[in-house]
Order: C-alpha cells, then structure tokens, then sequence
C-alpha cells in the first residue's frame, strides 16, 4: 500500500508541457453542484412554497457577456420540489445578493426594497444638492434637528435607564412579599374566628335543646310518681256532681231574671192607661 502514497512525480528529461494537447471545453458548460436556497421563494407554477436553507442538487454555468468590475456572474438551475418545474436565479455581485430570474418569485424581500428605496432617495438628494446651493442648506437645517431630536431622545432614554438601574428590586420583593403573609395571616385570623363562631352558636343551640329536654322531662315526670288512692275516684265524683248542680241553679236564676224584665217590659199600669185615654 505504501507504493501508491507517492508524492513526487517523475518527469522524463525530454518532457515538455507545451506539447500536451489541451481539451477544448464550451465556454458555457454546466457543472453539478450541491447548494442551498439563498432566499424564500415560491414556484409559480404548483405554487409550492420553498424555504430559504433547502438543499437542492443544482446545476451551474458563467453568464456569458455579464460581468462586474471583472467579475463573472454565475447562474445555477435547479427543480421545484413538486412538480419538477426549472427555477433559475444568478448571482448579484452589486448588490453582495441573488437575483431570482425564472420560474419563480421572492418572498420577503421588504428589507431589500427598503434598501433600495434609501439609495434611490440618496442619489436624488446629490443631484439635487449638485445644482442648487439653497437646497444643500435646507437639508443640512433638516439634518442637524433631525440630530438634536435624536440627541434629546437619547437623553431621555439615558434618564429612564438611571431611573430604572436605582429601583431596588430586591426590596420591592421583600415588601410584596411581606404585605402577601400579612394578607394571608389576616385571612386565618378571620377564617378561625368564623370559626369560633360557628362553634359557639352551635354549642349555644345544643345548650338550649338540651334545657328544653330536661324541662319538658321534669314536668312530666311527677305526674308518672303521683300516687293515687282507690277513694279519690269517689271525691272526684262528688265535686263534679257539686259543680253540675250549681251550674244548673244558676242557668235557672238567669231565665228567671230574664224571664222577669221581659214581663215588666209588656206590663202596663192603669193610672197611665187612663191619663192617655182622658183627652179624647
């Protein structure tokens, strides 16, 4: 193995370079390459959307008749992934970018369209500037407040960060941290004085059932140990037959008496008959 590490050549004594027949290549011949899409983009075709950073076997070839400051541009081929359909873009040594050229248009390019629109209104202002002294003074008036604006807007943003940079964070903690166990201990405290309470008004309630009970108790009972005796049935008998009597002789006093006033009502002396009748 060891033979076909050769680093030096040998080179015959009659070898000359210039008798070697050169291989006469097409100036716009293709070379297979393996890159990656520089930019989004999206097949105009399918309408496939294809991501900046995919990676496609491309073919690349010069650009014939186009160069910048000497140097060649170089246009790469490559397929959809869907349905296959030719996409070529080259490259832009002007602008350090690519150019998309066929078979399907850039997404995303606001930030190159800003930089372009900056450039267009920059050559503008030269011209402008080349030919009209008064309107080199009107911008350089324009330029210095648009620098003292952005001077005292920096000032206040320096004055905000001091402000900021001087808050002690730490001791905000502490006391949001605090007022939370104060909020929290209080919040106990109440929820165990409900509590207490509740306990109380329970036990108060029991209190009273169990009074109620033992009253009710002490009322009923004596009338269970009463003793009785076999003539007590007899005097109860007498003192109801008493009662009943008495209640007769009165209801026979009052229809007496009433008996009476409704007799005196209709009874008429003859004295007052007479008088009544004497002066006819």
């Amino acid at each position: 193995m060891s033979e076909r590490k050769v680093l030096n050549k040998y080179y015959p004594p009659d070898f000359d370079p210039s008798k070697i027949p050169k291989l006469k290549l097409p100036k716009d011949r293709q070379y297979v390459v393996r890159l990656m899409a520089p930019f989004n983009m999206r097949c105009k075709t399918c309408g496939e959307y294809i991501y900046k950073g995919k990676k496609f076997n491309a073919r690349k070839e010069t650009v014939q008749n186009e160069l910048y400051l000497g140097l060649p541009i170089f246009r790469f081929y490559i397929k959809c992934t869907r349905c296959l359909a030719e996409i070529t873009f080259k490259t832009d040594p002007e602008n350090t970018d690519y150019a998309m050229e066929h078979g399907a248009t850039r997404n995303f390019q606001a930030e190159k369209l800003i930089e372009e629109e900056e450039k267009r209104f920059q050559k503008e202002r030269e011209e402008e500037e080349l030919n009209n002294p008064m309107k080199v003074l009107e911008n350089r008036t324009k330029d210095s407040k648009m620098e003292m604006e952005v001077l005292e807007n920096l000032q206040e943003l320096k004055e905000l960060n001091q402000r900021q940079a001087n808050v002690d964070f730490e001791g905000m903690l502490e006391v949001y941290k605090a007022t939370e166990e104060e909020i929290r201990r209080r919040q106990e405290e109440e929820d165990e004085q409900e509590l207490r309470s509740m306990m109380e008004a329970a036990n108060r309630k029991r209190l009273l059932e169990d009074s109620d009970s033992d009253e009710e108790g002490s009322q009923v009972k004596p009338k269970h140990t009463q003793k009785t005796k076999a003539t007590d049935i007899l005097v109860k008998n007498d003192n109801f037959q008493n009662k009943k009597q008495r209640g007769e002789e009165l209801e026979s006093s009052s229809v007496k008496v009433n008996s009476r006033q409704l007799l005196s009502g209709l009874v008429v002396r003859k004295k007052e008959v007479a008088l009544q009748v004497s002066p006819l």
